[in-house]
């Protein structure tokens, strides 16, 4: 049961990311919205300027998105152990890839919405820079641990 439990926010995460793929946050509908909001931020900028930072935003959303989902499935594939391992690294990716692709599958079928292998290969990458930052942190976490150990048995007689 508690397998179970692990993987509630991950799912809770795909059905945000898979409501963001429907109409109402298609480019038509959130330009109605960020274009106006940017033109106010940046008076001075040109439309295709306002429309490249449009664009910029909705990337930076797809990042934002599979990173998060990325910690969320390898908290849920790592279970109640610690650390970082190859196994859950790959089935991670595996999980966040499928999505992603599924997702641009989806968006095929919204008649104002696109779908991009591009997107789905921006969403893996950013899911494998959030098991990337794992493993970094994993790697502190165990290099701190043995030069405390080291240090404890220097201080020993």
């Amino acid at each position: 049961m508690s397998r179970f439990w692990r993987w509630i926010p991950a799912v809770l995460w795909a059905c945000l990311i898979s409501s963001f793929s429907t109409d109402t946050f298609s480019k038509e509908r959130t330009s109605r919205v960020l274009v106006p909001f940017l033109q106010w931020l940046f008076p001075h900028a040109s439309p295709p300027t306002l429309e490249l930072l449009h664009y910029l935003i909705r990337k930076c959303a797809h990042v934002l998105e599979y990173f998060v989902f990325g910690l969320l499935v390898f908290r849920a594939v790592r279970g109640p152990r610690r650390g970082w391992t190859v196994r859950w690294a790959s089935a991670t990716l595996v999980v966040c890839a499928m999505f992603a692709a599924g997702d641009e599958f989806h968006q095929s079928f919204v008649p104002s919405r696109q779908a991009s292998p591009w997107d789905a290969l921006l969403d893996t990458s950013a899911a494998a820079a959030a098991v990337f930052l794992i493993w970094l942190l994993a790697r502190e976490v165990a290099n701190k641990k043995a030069r405390s150990q080291v240090r404890a048995g220097w201080e020993q007689p």
